[in-house]
């Protein structure tokens, strides 16, 4: 029979396996790397770049640009953060900066949601009010300090008055951005199917404009965090220890070690924020199909 096809000028081809990726694919390996090897390639990089920093801050110190009680090394920094950790103030300072960092972040993301959707959806607002939350973005959050002090005093409501001033700005910036990235096509069908007013912003509006929206709560985070630190900085309550009073108190003592300490567990604070925002805007684009997992 395959000689008759090959007379009428056909060829024929072998039938190929089901499926060709599994010819490929050596026994017991499945083709997709395990969640260790993810979390691997993910971690070592972060690693030689910590181990960059340390060499680097050992060699500086090493050098004798600046005495030891300026200037500490590494060792002696990590212990006095190992002694601080075993002190209930240390922690205490943790939670109540914690306790600050939510309640002004959720105020702020929900002051700023509110004002993005309200400039994106109305074109009298965004003339008038787009350019000043641009201009209340870059305007430094420090500069907010006194006339919040001369309005509440030193109490808690001055600081969470700088955090919301600070992070809002961003929010609503990454909304507004966010819908008018929404792809026209996609307003249209919406309409066609009769999707109109709240409909249109809760289902197609909204979810379209999640990943930009994500991004600007991402910076909205970083800018309350640096609020929230200058506002610990230079208000200070009484009985209530936080990170930016800690840090202030060792910079009045001199203890340089104790100083840098408290200012890594600010740093890393704000990074393990960060990675779980990435976290979830990675999630959100992987669901979305921008993102192969290899």
């Amino acid at each position: 029979m395959s000689a008759d096809v090959e007379q009428l000028g056909l060829r024929v081809f072998p039938t190929p396996p089901r499926d060709a990726t599994a010819v490929a694919t050596p026994a017991g390996d499945s083709g997709t790397p395990s969640f260790g090897r993810k979390v691997w390639a993910s971690t070592w990089p972060k690693l030689i770049a910590l181990g960059i920093v340390l060499a680097a801050w050992q060699l500086l110190y090493m050098s004798g640009w600046r005495p030891a009680y300026v200037l500490p090394s590494p060792s002696a920094t990590f212990h006095e953060l190992g002694q601080q950790m075993t002190t209930h103030r240390f922690w205490a300072a943790i939670g109540i900066t914690a306790r600050r960092a939510i309640v002004g972040f959720t105020l702020a993301v929900l002051v700023g949601t509110v004002i993005g959707l309200a400039v994106a959806r109305s074109r009298v607002l965004r003339a008038g009010v787009g350019s000043l939350v641009t201009g209340l973005q870059t305007m430094p959050s420090i500069a907010w300090f006194p006339l919040s002090l001369l309005v509440f005093g030193f109490t808690e409501r001055a600081i969470t008055f700088v955090v919301i001033l600070g992070a809002a700005p961003s929010v609503a910036n990454g909304i507004i951005a966010g819908v008018d990235h929404v792809p026209p096509s996609l307003l249209r069908v919406a309409r066609t199917l009769g999707a109109r007013g709240f409909g249109l912003y809760r289902h197609v509006i909204i979810p379209a404009a999640m990943p930009t929206y994500v991004s600007g709560l991402k910076q909205g985070w970083a800018f309350a965090w640096r609020s929230l630190m200058a506002g610990e900085l230079l208000v200070i309550i009484a009985h209530r220890p936080s990170l930016g009073v800690l840090l202030d108190f060792d910079r009045q003592n001199s203890d340089a070690a104790a100083m840098i300490s408290i200012m890594i567990v600010i740093l890393v604070i704000g990074m393990g924020v960060d990675v779980a925002f990435n976290a979830v805007d990675r999630g959100l684009r992987h669901r979305r199909g921008l993102i192969i997992e290899s």
